[in-house]
């Protein structure tokens, strides 16, 4: 009950509704895990009605014993915006692919300049296989993949994306080159050490992260981001407000609204006690970059 006169206080607002989340570098420690801390401030956020949406450049294969053990339940975008999947039904709900073609086309005038390049692939479907031609060169650990002989295999099956390395080359570097030669075939981007990525042209973790915040009837204007690569760009053009974390690429950082701590050092959780204060527990403070 209430005094005579007084008014019940009108609920807070949500300072955002939905939470985009990059997974390596951001939500995810270099072991793969994520923090009790972190885990508990969007816990708590979500309880308090916002939504929480994953935003890989990995595609489902390498995504879902992730979202499996958050027993996460809801969408996820994944290979750089091409998969909206549902991860408590475990099915795809869009799927976009790489014209071969096109990218075959795009490959051969890249190459054409810089000279021969490394090469894997990500085959589209909830079993898409990542296969790695000789000498391409994994980052990601223990994660599956394909080695095969033969580069020709690479396109023998829908795909999402293919991978470039070059043996000289940075990551900046090829993927200037990449855009300058190609741009107009194929998207390219950097996701991460030694991951640089052909792409369908105009597809970006915007245009899947758009896709979902739709099926959730919420806009842009009421979403908060994190990332730290400058495949992530996009997703802070197309969001209210733009986290980088400490680690990130300074591409990223040069957009960024805010910059926290790094993704080992709790930066996500640094953020939403902020925001959303009934998340900090107790005795604990947040923190600003």
């Amino acid at each position: 009950m209430t005094a005579a006169g007084s008014t019940v206080p009108a609920p807070r607002a949500l300072p955002y509704k939905l939470i985009a989340t990059d997974l390596d570098g951001t939500l995810l420690r270099h072991d793969e895990t994520i923090s009790e801390r972190t885990r508990d401030a969007l816990a708590a956020a979500t309880a308090a009605g916002a939504a929480h949406i994953v935003v890989t450049g990995r595609a489902v294969p390498w995504t879902r014993h992730i979202l499996d053990s958050l027993d996460y339940q809801g969408l996820a975008v994944c290979g750089q915006g091409a998969q909206v999947y549902h991860a408590g039904e475990h099915r795809l709900l869009t799927s976009v692919t790489l014209d071969r073609q096109l990218a075959g086309l795009a490959l051969s005038k890249i190459e054409a300049e810089t000279g021969p390049l490394l090469l894997a692939a990500s085959r589209d479907g909830l079993e898409g296989e990542v296969l790695v031609a000789p000498g391409y060169r994994i980052q990601e650990g223990p994660l599956p993949n394909v080695m095969i002989d033969d580069p020709g295999e690479l396109w023998a099956a829908p795909l999402n994306k293919v991978y470039l390395q070059h043996p000289t080359l940075d990551d900046d570097a090829l993927a200037g080159v990449a855009r300058e030669i190609a741009g107009d075939l194929v998207g390219v981007t950097v996701s991460g050490e030694g991951i640089v990525e052909l792409l369908p042209l105009g597809l970006t973790k915007a245009t899947g992260l758009s896709l979902a915040a739709r099926r959730l009837g919420i806009t842009a204007k009421e979403t908060l981001a994190f990332g730290d690569m400058p495949n992530d760009i996009s997703m802070f053009a197309w969001a209210a407000y733009g986290v980088a974390m400490a680690n990130a690429h300074d591409e990223l950082k040069a957009v960024a609204d805010e910059i926290t701590a790094s993704n080992e050092e709790d930066g996500i959780a640094d953020v939403l006690e902020r925001l959303y204060p009934c998340t900090a527990p107790a005795g604990a403070e947040g923190t600003t970059a």
